[in-house]
C-alpha cells in the first residue's frame, strides 16, 4: 500500500493551466464589459456566454480540467465568504421593520411559488431550486452558492444563471419605464428594486434612475435579501438529506454526510465584524472590487464546463418557470409596497 503524501508542486502545477485559463476568461470579459452597448451585461453573464462558447465550439483539454474545477468550487466558497463585507445589520436595519418584512415576505413567497411551480410543470427540483435562489435573492452568486447544496449539475447551474440574468436585465430595463405609470416614491422605487431585481449591478442601475436615494435604499434592500442565502442554504442542505432514501443513507456518521455548506459561516463572521467596523472603508472596496473578479472567475469556470447539448435536453420548461417567477417576485414586491407606503 502507498502511504506517500502527494507533491504539493505537482498538485499547484496541475492546477495552475486550469487557474490560468479561467483567470484570463475574468480578465477579459471585465474589460469587455466597459465597452459601450456591452455594459449593460455583468462581467458574471458574459464570463458564463464566453465559457460556454468556448466549451462548445474549441472544446476544452484535459490538461485544463483541476484548475477549472477548483475555480468553480474553492474559488467560488471564499467569494461567498468575502461577500459579508458587503453588509453589516446596521444597513439590514435601516431598512425599517416595514422594508424588512416586505423583504422576507417576497422572498420566502417567491422561492417556494418558484419550487412549487417548477413541481407543477415538471422542471428538475434542483434546478427549480436553483432558480428560485436566484430569483428571490441574489442572481448568479446565489444559484452557485445553492449548486453547492443541492448537488445540481454544471448545466442546470448555467441555465439558471442565464435565466435569471435574462431576467434581471428586463427589470433594470423595464423598471423605469413602469414607474412612468406607477408613479413611486424615490424610496418605494428604491424598495421595489432592491426587493425584486436579482443582481446588485442590475438593482443599482435601474434604482439610480430616479435618484441617488433611490439607489441607496435599493442597495441597502437588496443586500438585507442576501442575509436570507444563509438560513435557506441550511434548509436545503437540511431538506436534501431528508429526500435521500432510508435505504440510502450511510448507516454511520450521518452527521458527517449533511451537506452542510460550511463556508457560509464565515460568510457570517465576516457580516459580523463589518457590524462592529472592524475593516477599514479603503478595504472593504478593495476586497469587494477583487471579489467581484473571483465570482467571475467561477462563473467563467462554470461556462467551461458547461455541455449545451444538456441543456438543450433540459427543453424551454424551465425558462417559463424563470419568466412565471420573475413576475411572482415583481408583482407581489409591487403590490405589497403600494399598500403599506401608499
Amino acid at each position: 500500500m502507498n502511504l506517500s503524501i502527494p507533491n504539493i508542486k505537482s498538485t499547484t502545477a496541475d492546477l495552475l493551466p486550469g487557474l490560468l485559463l479561467t483567470s484570463a476568461l475574468a480578465l477579459l470579459v471585465t474589460n469587455l464589459q466597459k465597452l459601450p452597448g456591452i455594459n449593460i451585461f455583468s462581467p458574471l453573464i458574459l464570463a458564463v456566454l464566453i465559457g460556454v462558447s468556448i466549451r462548445n465550439t474549441v472544446g476544452v483539454r484535459s490538461v485544463y480540467k483541476l484548475g477549472i474545477t477548483f475555480s468553480l468550487k474553492k474559488i467560488l466558497r471564499l467569494a461567498v465568504i468575502l461577500m459579508g463585507l458587503k453588509l453589516s445589520f446596521v444597513q439590514v436595519f435601516s431598512v425599517g421593520p416595514t422594508g424588512l418584512a416586505i423583504v422576507l415576505v417576497t422572498l420566502v413567497s417567491a422561492f417556494v411559488f418558484t419550487s412549487w411551480f417548477g413541481a407543477y410543470l415538471g422542471v428538475d427540483r434542483k434546478l427549480a431550486q436553483l432558480i428560485a435562489a436566484g430569483t428571490s435573492i441574489c442572481g448568479a452568486s446565489a444559484v452557485l452558492a445553492t449548486n453547492g447544496v443541492v448537488k445540481g449539475t454544471d448545466e442546470d447551474a448555467a441555465y439558471a444563471v442565464t435565466i435569471v440574468t435574462l431576467f434581471g436585465t428586463l427589470s433594470m430595463l423595464l423598471y423605469p419605464l413602469l414607474d412612468l405609470i406607477f408613479q413611486t416614491s424615490s424610496r418605494e422605487f428604491g424598495l421595489w428594486c432592491g426587493v425584486s431585481i436579482h443582481d446588485v449591478a442590475q438593482v443599482v442601475a435601474a434604482a439610480s434612475q430616479k435618484g441617488k436615494e433611490s439607489g441607496d435604499i435599493a442597495t441597502i434592500s437588496k443586500l438585507s435579501r442576501v442575509i436570507f442565502l444563509i438560513p435557506m442554504l441550511l434548509g436545503l442542505g437540511t431538506l436534501s438529506i431528508n429526500q435521500v432514501p432510508e435505504s440510502k443513507r450511510p448507516r454511520q456518521k450521518k452527521a458527517a454526510k449533511l451537506p452542510i455548506p460550511w463556508f457560509i459561516f464565515g460568510f457570517i463572521v465576516l457580516v459580523i465584524l463589518n457590524s462592529f467596523s472592524v475593516f477599514s472603508p479603503a478595504l472593504k472596496e478593495i476586497t469587494t472590487q477583487g471579489n467581484q473578479f473571483l465570482l467571475t472567475i467561477s462563473l467563467g469556470a462554470m461556462g467551461l464546463e458547461t455541455n449545451i447539448s444538456r441543456m438543450q435536453e433540459t427543453g424551454l420548461m424551465p425558462l417559463f418557470l424563470g419568466a412565471a417567477s420573475w413576475l411572482f417576485i415583481s408583482g407581489l414586491s409591487l403590490g405589497l409596497i403600494t399598500i403599506f407606503y401608499q
